[in-house]
């Protein structure tokens, strides 16, 4: 009998398993044999697990594509410390069983709802006139999709709302540090913060099945939020010129911190200083209470790929 959605988290390694999930990736690549094949991420509200499905026809690679629900019959194992399944029976999943995709997919800790009131709240405390009418604009602009949204393709935050959660942490950290060091100038660091991934809503095609877009590949969110601040103040009659909107760029632009991380220009503001250590510390904390959240206690993680494939241990209770 087939397990239901919600147990990718308990499966245990060598024990062979029946289980109901959905693609969250796909890859068609060749092998050193000549032979296509498909690297998979599965996916569930607990967790995900990769695998290969070997020999690849031309009708599997237009069956298991992301997005796909399927049965997935395999056993667990570890490969280079990190789990994997060896798939034994792959197909699809009968449209009259009922399934849904948000059966599947992780969702954030807070509603929609929820999440906008208190950023909306939030707003308000952007004193500055220009900046507060920017990011008004692109917000409502993007609205639908900041709220759907994940943070990213993987590593941190890569659940619908993923984004909006992301950013109302990263907004909670900058208010906090405000408090503690009068000399930042909050009102811009919060302007900074709400706008510094609203890119990805451009860069990433959407929650489910999450793949990079054509502009989000050749150009990336860092240049895309940029070019949206620049069309936002065209639409709202402020000058590009103005000190306020070159600050404000630069905020988002710096925000990966070095130029090999994807940002054109290291940070050079106090406040994009903060916005890029903030953004750090809420992905990192993310990441590693993901890979922990499958950790027995007394035991090391599996390797996490966005911190430099560290392992992180989990002490005992």
């Amino acid at each position: 009998m087939a397990i239901l959605a919600g147990q990718l988290a308990n499966l245990k390694n060598g024990a062979p398993f029946q289980i109901v999930v959905m693609i969250k990736q796909a890859e068609v690549r060749v092998a050193k044999n000549g032979k296509r094949f498909i690297s998979l991420i599965f996916q569930d509200r607990s967790g995900e697990i990769s695998g290969m499905y070997w020999d690849a026809k031309d009708e599997d690679i237009q069956h298991f594509a992301s997005g796909a629900i399927v049965h997935l019959e395999g056993q667990r194992d570890l490969y280079n410390g990190q789990p994997q399944v060896k798939i034994t029976k792959l197909f699809l999943a009968d449209s009259n069983e009922g399934f849904q995709t948000s059966q599947f997919v992780a969702q954030a800790p807070m509603s929609s709802a929820q999440m906008q009131d208190e950023i909306q709240k939030a707003m308000f405390d952007i004193q500055n006139a220009k900046w507060n009418r920017i990011v008004r604009f692109l917000l409502q602009k993007y609205q639908n999709a900041f709220y759907e949204h994940p943070a990213a393709k993987s590593n941190h935050h890569d659940f619908t709302g993923g984004l909006a959660f992301h950013t109302l942490s990263m907004m909670r950290l900058a208010k906090a540090i405000s408090q503690q060091y009068s000399q930042i100038n909050y009102s811009l660091l919060l302007a900074g913060t709400i706008l510094h991934d609203l890119g990805k809503t451009i860069e990433l095609s959407g929650a489910v099945g999450t793949e990079y877009t054509v502009p989000g590949n050749l150009i990336g969110h860092i240049v895309l939020i940029d070019e949206q601040i620049v069309l936002a103040c065209q639409a709202l009659k402020i000058s590009e010129a103005d000190e306020d909107v070159l600050l404000l760029r630069h905020m988002v632009l710096a925000h990966h911190g070095l130029l090999e991380y994807g940002s054109p220009e290291r940070p050079k503001l106090l406040e994009a200083e903060v916005l890029h250590y903030i953004d750090e510390i809420d992905a990192s904390i993310n990441m590693i209470s993901k890979a922990l959240n499958k950790t027995e206690p007394g035991s090391f993680s599996e390797r996490v790929f966005g911190l430099d494939n560290r392992q992180f241990y989990r002490p005992k209770d």
